[in-house]
């Protein structure tokens, strides 16, 4: 997947309208999966193409969490948050595969 493609996919999914801001976001969220799938490499900073979605997933998370991060429960006129973590969700990177070899 293109990297203008992941920037449209997150401006539709998230509502965010300024470009650099998601930018910035992919490139966490691309970190975040590069250090998970090459925990023992970090040299590598390109995002695997099996995780193009997977990338823009987290990056509408981060996106959508601005203002609460951290936040572990939020009670309000009915409505209530809770999150799994401060950071990315394990659920969410339980998709990422961490990569192993022979040295």
């Amino acid at each position: 997947m293109l990297e203008a493609e992941k920037i449209k996919l997150v401006k539709a999914m998230s509502g965010e309208t300024d470009v650099d801001t998601v930018s910035a976001y992919l490139s966490l969220a691309g970190d975040k999966i590069c250090r998970r799938a090459y925990p023992f490499d970090p040299t590598v900073m390109e995002v695997p193409e099996q995780y193009g979605f997977t990338q823009v997933e987290i990056a509408v998370y981060l996106l959508n969490k601005r203002g609460a991060e951290g936040e572990t429960a939020h009670s309000e006129n009915g409505i209530s948050r809770t999150y799994e973590s401060g950071d990315v969700p394990a659920s969410m990177m339980r998709q990422v595969v961490p990569m192993a070899g022979i040295l």
